[in-house]
């Protein structure tokens, strides 16, 4: 093999692909990532490179035609190594990369790195999107949207809990109307959006996707006006990114592969309250403000801010509390607020969470007692379920 790469574009490629390679792990081609560079049809060097990489449970390849292939193969390097390469080269406009066996050459202008690696065929299989799988439920959202989707669910996920079923996010699709949700327990997130196209109405989707996919999905996002193809078959969720990727897009023909969290997902619906009688129309940053500095008097012993709702004087006082450390007290402003008196504690940062990814200027937070879960609502197609915290 050999091919002359544009260095931005082959960074840009290796920086997503280093995403799904582990660090570590007992199978060292795991660390890998392979790069295959073959000639297209037409005059010169026309071609593209492909780089592909997987943990055994994450799976992602991707191209790039900013390249000129002088002789198509493959080869397969650790990945760490790669991209320290590429990254420190960059007084670069162009690298060539070549291989011989298992070693690649890279050059640069004034330097030449001999890599060891794999053989090529020791990296598992990237998977194929099932265009024509039958039992898969296919079906396509604007880029944008599942970009939003992802943003606004994936910080409320589980970490590193027992309950595993909860450390990924939940989609679920009915006809045309999709929902994602994450919830760790104490609070939950959901948003709603919508597919392209006519997706078949009886095919029903409902898995649960992990955070390091999701993760990975929203930052092969570049072009919010493109289309992404989703897969769900019985124990894996592919994405299907077809656009031309630009300097921090996903490529040309680049497939995302995931295996789906086993495991049920809580009763969602169950959770979410339904009789709040107190209601608060807030700017948002006003809010994120007010919250902002409350929290700045917690510590992980007194980790709470106090909310008092006066129906009365129609107004709301932020106050926390840290022996060692003092108190703060803020009056907030509202735009609106119909019910009565209420005082209620919450984490502060997951408040915050919520009111960074809020997408309209103002928010409802609706109440029922200082006992019960607080609602934030944004619009029609986000809503943010937060449990209290006992404050003494």
């Amino acid at each position: 093999m050999k091919a002359i790469c544009d260095r931005a574009a082959l960074k840009n490629a290796v920086d997503l692909v280093a995403g799904v390679v582990p660090t570590r792990s007992p199978k060292p081609e795991l660390t890998c990532i392979k790069i295959a560079a073959k000639k297209t049809t037409g005059k010169g060097g026309a071609g593209a490179i492909t780089l592909s990489a997987t943990d055994a449970e994450v799976s992602l390849r991707l191209s790039r035609t900013q390249v000129e292939v002088q002789e198509p193969g493959e080869v397969l390097v650790p990945g760490d190594r790669l991209r320290g390469i590429i990254t420190a080269e960059d007084a670069d406009p162009t690298l060539t990369i070549e291989s011989e066996g298992d070693f690649c050459l890279i050059k640069g202008r004034d330097a030449k790195f001999k890599i060891y690696g794999y053989p090529v065929g020791s990296l598992p299989p990237i998977p194929e999107f099932p265009d024509n799988d039958h039992t898969a439920d296919i079906f396509s959202i604007n880029a944008g949207q599942l970009q939003r989707l992802i943003t606004r669910t994936i910080f409320a996920v589980a970490r590193d809990n027992s309950r595993y079923a909860i450390n990924g996010v939940l989609l679920k699709r009915v006809g045309k109307k999709i929902e994602m949700v994450a919830t760790d327990g104490r609070r939950l997130a959901l948003a709603r959006g919508s597919a392209e196209g006519t997706p078949s109405a009886e095919k029903q989707t409902s898995c649960i996707i992990p955070t390091k996919a999701l993760g990975l999905a929203s930052r092969l996002i570049d072009d919010e006006d493109a289309t992404v193809r989703i897969a769900v078959t019985a124990n894996q969720v592919l994405f299907a990114f077809d656009t031309e990727g630009g300097a921090a897009g996903g490529g040309a023909g680049t497939i995302l592969a995931s295996n789906l969290v086993e495991g049920t997902f809580p009763p969602y619906e169950d959770v979410i309250p339904k009789d709040q009688d107190k209601k608060a129309k807030f700017d948002v940053g006003v809010l994120s403000s007010a919250v902002r500095r409350a929290a700045l008097l917690t510590n992980e012993e007194s980790r709470g801010v106090r909310l008092a709702f006066s129906g009365s004087g129609k107004s709301l006082k932020m106050t926390s509390r840290t022996p060692e450390m003092g108190e703060a007290e803020i009056d907030v402003e509202f735009e609106s607020y119909d019910g009565g008196e209420v005082e209620i504690g919450f984490n502060p940062a997951f408040l915050s969470d919520a009111l960074k990814i809020v997408p309209d200027q103002h928010v409802m937070l609706e109440l029922k007692a200082g006992n019960k879960p607080g609602l934030i609502k944004s619009g029609s197609d986000f809503l943010y379920v937060v449990m209290p915290v006992n404050l003494q």
